[in-house]
């Protein structure tokens, strides 16, 4: 007897799985304002040296701002001021337009460096000076972030298959929003650092254990409508990021506001539902019982399920021990699923690498930076609207690797752009973050469709792993933009098209049950 059978006959997408559904849509609001939050608490102001030690008491202090600047800082080769070099001392002749000699003698920023503070109050830039030879800390910031990401992946979904998706949905809200409001109140940058990873850490459980659990409480008809609709949680709050980012300009604020939703989570926690099939597969008949007779009673199907016993329940899944603990191990036991852990597992660092290589990298375009954020999640909802016509339609094999090959096309076109066409490099690279988030929404439901129920939830968290670990490495590969301007957009480009190539590889699961077990998998050889 399969799990289906039972959800059929007691609606399989009636009012008790919309409340799933709209529970983890609030919690999931929050994810995607950390995952980008980088681009503004670690935003780089316009700045330059602070000058103020030129100061000679004579003619520097009868200089206009703008004179000081000009006798103070060298000018660069495309004419812009330095920001990270200061003249040694005031180049007075400058002032006379005489000579357009700017090559005195130079030195590194002694003194710190003043901030534009016009679009943002405080950065992490403007708080601990990561600018210059410290910009790769601004960098790190996100890249530790996204490490705890990671390894919270792997740990959360462990747990969640060992103690249930419920309990450890909980853990990870209450963990998460104590960690990132701690962080907003860090002193020193070694801390904020430490806080960000166990953020990290703590928050990606809700991004596995809240998808699987909508996924295994829905029909097959309905799984790629859950698949869309969670997807569309981070276009809404990567749009909702964009307006509370252009309001709240001061770091510490910004990520106090972006946490506040999950105390409307913890709240809203009660109602939700344990995974009837976690429990059943782990041989708590008694439990996935009760939570399907009030299934039935929401959605108005009670008639159909009185006669429900555990013993019946106690058929569905026969071929595999009870009681026994699945790890990670079980992922690479047997081929098939030593080959499916391998695949998906790539294609999930080359989606996610291309994805947010592509959403970090907004500052490139020298264009409004909440323009360019709204604009970048305002693209995701037709093409989210258009995955749930592929994803019916063509399936999700062919949605991938389709989604994926015209990323890679994006991000090789706007390596041949010039550079001073800003409009036409941001109208292509919006093309390929709508493309992107599409093969982003569809390998979620695609991955937890492909792995049996007795190690989904150690399969996405293996795959998010893998996922973290690109987005970890994606703002190391924007750095590479010192060697050569386009090498981000070009390592981008391959990681992209080797995603796709990895894609074609896998099953197609288009109106296919569920697998339950280890076995299923194998037996498919």
């Amino acid at each position: 007897m399969k799990f289906e059978n039972i959800l059929a006959e007691i609606n399989g997408f009636g009012r008790f799985q919309v409340m799933i559904i709209v529970i983890n849509f609030i919690s999931r609001f929050t994810l995607p304002c950390h995952f980008m939050l980088n681009n503004f608490i670690a935003a780089v102001p316009a700045h330059h040296c602070d000058i103020s030690s030129l100061d000679d008491g004579g003619i520097f202090m009868n200089l206009s701002h703008a004179e000081r600047l000009l006798v103070s800082i060298p000018v660069k080769q495309d004419g812009t001021p330095s920001s990270c070099y200061m003249f040694t001392e005031p180049q007075y002749h400058l002032l006379l337009n005489l000579s357009n000699i700017t090559d005195g003698p130079t030195v590194p920023c002694q003194n710190g460096w003043m901030y534009d503070n016009t679009t943002f109050k405080s950065t992490l830039t403007s708080q601990w000076d990561l600018v210059c030879d410290k910009r790769g800390k601004n960098k790190a910031t996100a890249t530790i972030f996204f490490v705890g990401v990671m390894f919270g992946a792997m740990s959360f979904g462990s747990l969640s298959d060992r103690y249930g998706r419920r309990i450890m949905l909980l853990v990870s809200y209450v963990s998460g929003m104590l960690f990132a409001i701690a962080s907003a109140f860090s002193t020193t940058y070694m801390m904020l650092t430490v806080l960000r990873f166990f953020t990290g850490f703590c928050i990606t459980g809700i991004v596995i254990a809240s998808q699987v659990l909508s996924v295994e409480w829905v029909d097959i008809e309905h799984r790629k409508v859950v698949g869309v609709i969670d997807s569309l949680s981070w276009t809404f709050g990567n749009i909702g990021f964009a307006a509370i980012a252009y309001f709240v300009n001061d770091w510490r604020w910004l990520i106090v506001s972006v946490t506040s939703p999950l105390i409307l989570a913890i709240i809203m926690w009660r109602w939700l539902p344990e995974s009837a099939r976690w429990l059943i597969a782990n041989g708590k008949f008694e439990q996935a019982q009760m939570y399907l007779k009030k299934c039935a009673k929401m959605n108005g199907t009670q008639e159909s399920i009185i006669a429900l016993k555990t013993e019946t329940l106690s058929t569905i899944i026969v071929t595999e021990k009870r009681n026994r603990s699945y790890s990670y191990l079980d992922l690479v036991r047997t081929p098939e699923m030593r080959k499916l852990a391998l695949c998906t597992g790539l294609l999930w660092y080359c989606i996610a690498n291309a994805y947010y290589g592509i959403s970090f990298n907004i500052a490139s375009f020298r264009l409004n930076l909440y323009l360019t954020q709204f604009t970048y999640a305002l693209i995701e909802l037709p093409s989210k609207t258009l995955s749930y016509y592929f994803l019916d339609k063509v399936g999700r094999r062919s949605t991938v690797v389709g989604a994926l090959l015209v990323t890679g096309a994006c991000l090789g076109i706007n390596i041949l752009i010039p550079k001073d066409m800003s409009v036409a490099r941001t109208v292509v690279a919006v093309i390929g973050k709508g493309f992107s988030s599409i093969s982003f929404a569809t390998v979620v439901l695609y991955s937890s469709e492909l792995y049996p129920t007795v190690v989904r939830q150690n399969g996405m968290g293996y795959n998010s792993f893998m996922a973290r670990f690109g987005v970890a490495v994606a703002p190391l590969i924007l750095l590479l933009d010192d060697v050569w301007k386009d090498l981000p957009q070009a390592v981008l480009c391959c990681t992209a098209f080797l995603g796709a190539m990895v894609a074609r590889t896998l099953a197609e699961t288009r109106n296919r049950c569920l697998p339950e077990t280890i076995e299923e998998i194998e037996q498919k050889r």
